[in-house]
């Protein structure tokens, strides 16, 4: 039997990693393996490159989004974003929840998902099958691959968006829900320096 509340608690977890993971993504492309300082309310804690956080950061947070992709009923047919023919007993899918009204809802089509892309349909599908293409390898060399192709993190930065996007409005809309806060917040290095330099 399905546990709609643990469902319900891992569904946000799963989209701050993606937060995290598009976080990731634009620091590594920005800053590269600038040094790295972690604190602890004053205490140093952890000290190194900033490749200590955006590695598995970008990792996790890809495996998230493949996750929420399977949740929302979509998968890699033969390198087409398709929907999932079926599910395992043990699968859980958004058509395994209802409406207000006890309609069950329906797995997110191809289309459905590019329709709700700003830009063309053909990039907001292939930012989505990159999801599946990046996961699927090993995932020691899902960095490398990020960094050898330019075009792969760009999809994945785009799908990184959209994904949480997809959630709002295919699950939590329908079922009468508020998005839950997932979003992150940071303050960018240029302002830190400015603020730095304010204090000085």
């Amino acid at each position: 039997m399905m546990d709609r509340d643990r469902v319900m608690i891992e569904l946000p977890h799963r989209m701050q990693a993606i937060a995290t993971l598009n976080l990731a993504i634009n620091l590594s492309a920005a800053l590269g393996s600038a040094p790295m300082k972690l604190y602890a309310g004053d205490k140093l804690v952890v000290e190194g490159t900033l490749h200590g956080f955006t590695n598995p950061a970008i990792e996790a947070g890809i495996m998230h989004c493949r996750a929420l992709l399977e949740f929302l009923g979509l998968c890699d047919k033969n390198g087409k974003l398709d929907n999932r023919a079926g599910r395992r007993p043990t699968d859980i899918g958004i058509e395994h929840f209802n409406t207000p009204d006890g309609a069950p809802l329906k797995m997110v089509t191809p289309d459905d998902a590019a329709d709700r892309y700003p830009g063309p349909s053909d990039e907001a599908k292939d930012a989505l099958l990159a999801v599946f293409q990046v996961a699927n390898k090993e995932l020691a060399h899902v960095t490398e691959d990020l960094r050898d192709s330019p075009e792969h993190a760009r999809l994945i930065e785009i799908a990184s968006r959209g994904i949480p996007a997809l959630m709002v409005g295919c699950f939590y809309k329908p079922l009468g829900l508020s998005a839950p806060d997932y979003k992150l917040t940071h303050r960018p290095r240029d302002d830190q320096a400015t603020e730095s330099t304010k204090l000085s």
